[in-house]
């Protein structure tokens, strides 16, 4: 009978996959050699069987699988090691029901190891936080191994430790009980050569996370000068952390907007577009282990944070676009994505990689940046007209927004038990809130409380026309959790970074319209709301959706304009809403199209309709020559939405949102010069999710 380790040597070589039954032994065989696999160079080999038997639910193999622990207790190599967890962590339930046992050997006696050796004692440490921070196992055995970690250990340990401690902050940054141990460490670790910087950093990025968490400016201003001083020692005491010089200049610039610097501003912007154009050379090429890669989200947000800085320094003139609030939300958008981690890694479904944000508490921040929105809303009532949004709603929306704006820190805050605050009218806040959960559920989640006061001062058609605000500006925000779009942006954007052409102020600001529309996408993706394109008095119609099947004959039927209207209004009422000058394109004509203006730069959306197919290739076929002409005589980039028209039957029924976009090359004959194009398609003539059950 062959031996475990000859078969896995086998099934690696002729490139099968690695299961138990492709193996070819008895469960009592594994499990009496598991043990000694584990602890040599087959180790990842047999993880990837262990991690496939509870893929499958398969529980005569699940026995064998519990000997793998104890024998990867005695692995000693740190390739072997990172290998074999990776493998495992390839399987969340794998990752749940190993995760106890794998954390105790990996952090028991983790002092000797350190002492014996230091890189393999770093891979057990990094393994065991993996296993906590995708909850596969409480996270106290960990806490307490940091609590005995020495901070003037060997070299080879200490220089992976502040990453891992900046993490633990990132995670549990509101567990005390963990964050002073943390903290002191990194304090000590900047007396040390080998972790000085990466120490320096993490505390920077420690005080920046506490001030996304305060709720008046006076702490904020602190924090910001003092991690500002972290940020700013780290980046001169190495020449290549450009991150440092990023975070530092965010602070530069948020500091700035409290004294109406426009120039420290303008700066500040230049600074982290240099930075981010160095990191984009440098590191490519350059090793860093998959679970702590940066997203391709997070170099988008650092993009828009640009462009957004970049626009406010010329505003401050006027009556400031983004007031501090604003800003800081911006940042703690930009600071979510670039510390996201994913502790599960692989192809483990678009959706069950275990995604990790930091633990800030920012309701009062995005409350605070909504009602900025609100107030800029309520006075440019000609960026909304489809929307009949007119002056007398728009004065009588923006004494609402005024008086809630007005209320103090600790009113505006929503109450744990979804009562109402103490300054409220109970009498009246009863049927507000009631009203509020019928007509305003998005409006509600974002303001809690707050938006009582507002409920009340408004009647239902005005309630109705703040809640599609309420829902645009919810859906508008990339939350790196999301199990569809991240992974589609980050697909976007390696296909886009191809092309020559896709750098400096391209990339800068074709990868932020590719981001709305990605979420565009995603947003008119979802049925469930009737007031999304308009509102309605009680006993008349719903609004005309341009998305929904006519219901009978003779009803108006979806045209290409819909779906122009509806995208303009879309970037306008945007987070680069600012920055990006929109304008729909010759609708006299019967042309559809919009186009986004970022100064010089100019990106042509074209817009078509089609009730014959959906096809990619039929589509590109069709309509991809005309969406790439526009490129001819500025950044060779565009974009081409389809409002798909073709029938959904029970059979067919509708694309996924990570399904409807897609990046193309088109070379016109006799030129040079690829265009790219990112083609989306808008589901039109549907029915309700019902109505593809029915036989």
């Amino acid at each position: 009978m062959p031996q475990l380790a000859d078969r896995l040597t086998e099934l690696a070589a002729d490139g099968q996959a690695i299961t138990f039954p492709a193996i070819g032994l008895t469960p009592d065989a594994v499990a009496s050699q598991a043990g000694d696999v584990a602890a040599g160079p087959f180790a990842p080999y047999l993880a990837e069987a262990v991690a496939d038997a509870y893929n499958r639910s398969d529980t005569q193999w699940q026995p064998a699988a519990t000997a793998f622990p104890q024998g990867l207790a005695a692995q000693p190599s740190v390739l072997h090691l990172s290998a074999s967890m990776d493998a495992l962590l390839h399987s969340p339930t794998a990752a749940k029901a190993l995760g106890k046992p794998l954390t105790a050997v990996l952090l028991d006696d983790l002092a000797t190891h350190i002492e014996r050796a230091p890189p393999l004692a770093a891979v057990r440490l990094e393994s065991a936080l993996r296993l906590a921070v995708a909850d596969a196992v409480t996270p106290f055995k960990l806490w307490q191994a940091l609590e005995d970690v020495p901070s003037d250990g060997p070299e080879d340990f200490l220089e992976r430790l502040p990453r891992l401690l900046g993490l633990t902050l990132d995670r549990w940054a509101d567990e005390e009980t963990i964050t002073d141990t943390v903290r002191t460490l990194l304090q000590q670790l900047t007396h040390d050569e080998a972790a000085d910087v990466d120490a320096m950093f993490e505390l920077g990025c420690d005080l920046l996370r506490r001030a996304l968490s305060s709720q008046d400016l006076g702490t904020i201003t602190s924090h910001l000068v003092l991690a500002r001083k972290q940020f700013e020692t780290a980046a001169q005491a190495e020449e290549a952390r450009d991150d440092a010089r990023i975070y530092a200049a965010v602070c530069d610039a948020i500091l700035a907007f409290s004294r109406h610097d426009a120039a420290t501003i303008t700066t500040a912007a230049d600074e982290i577009a240099a930075a981010l154009d160095q990191r984009e050379a440098w590191l490519p090429r350059a090793h860093q282990s998959s679970w702590l890669q940066p997203r391709r989200s997070a170099e988008i947000a650092w993009q828009r944070l640009i462009l957004q800085l970049r626009a406010a320094a010329t505003a401050l003139q006027e009556d400031a676009w983004m007031d501090a609030w604003q800003a800081l939300d911006t940042v703690l958008s930009a600071y979510s994505a670039a510390r996201t981690v994913c502790p599960m890694v692989g192809n483990t479904g678009q959706g069950l990689a275990h995604l990790v944000q930091p633990a800030i508490e920012d309701r009062f921040l995005r409350q605070q940046s909504f009602l900025a929105q609100l107030r800029r809303a309520a006075q440019e009532t000609d960026q909304h007209a489809a929307r009949g949004f007119d002056n007398a709603t728009a004065n009588t929306l923006l004494l609402a927004v005024e008086t809630a704006v007005q209320r103090e820190p600790e009113s505006a805050a929503p109450s744990s038990n979804g009562t109402v605050g103490d300054d409220e009218d109970p009498v009246a806040a009863g049927p507000a809130m009631s009203r509020l959960q019928r007509l305003a559920p998005t409006l509600l989640l974002l303001l809690g409380d707050q938006a009582v006061s507002i409920g009340i001062a408004l009647d239902d058609d005005q309630l109705l026309l703040l809640e599609g605000f309420a829902y645009d500006s919810d859906v508008a925000r990339l939350k790196a959790t999301d199990p569809l779009i991240v992974p589609k942006l980050d697909a976007l954007m390696t296909e886009l970074s191809a092309h020559p052409g896709f750098a400096g102020e391209v990339r800068r600001t074709f990868s932020a319209l590719v981001e709305l529309t990605l979420l565009f996408l995603k947003s008119r993706s979802d049925l469930t709301r009737s007031n999304l394109f308009g509102t309605t008095k009680k006993g008349e119609p719903p609004a005309f959706d341009y998305r929904r099947k006519p219901e009978k004959e003779g009803d108006r039927k979806a045209v290409e304009a819909d779906l122009q209207r509806d995208f303009h209004q879309w970037l306008q009422a945007g987070p680069l809403h600012n920055v990006v000058l929109v304008e729909p394109v010759d609708v006299a004509m019967g042309r559809a199209d919009v186009m986004a203006h970022f100064g010089a730069l100019r990106y042509l959306t074209e817009i078509k309709q089609d009730a014959s197919d959906n096809d990619r290739t039929y589509l590109e076929g069709r309509y991809l020559a005309q969406a790439a002409e526009y490129g001819n005589t500025n950044a060779p980039f565009g974009q081409l939405l389809v409002l798909d028209l073709t029938p959904k039957d029970d059979a067919q029924g509708t694309m996924r949102v990570d399904e409807v976009a897609w990046t193309t090359i088109h070379r016109p004959k006799g030129t040079s010069t690829d265009r790219a194009v990112i083609v989306g398609i808008v589901a039109g003539n549907r029915g309700t999710p019902s109505t593809y059950s029915r036989k």
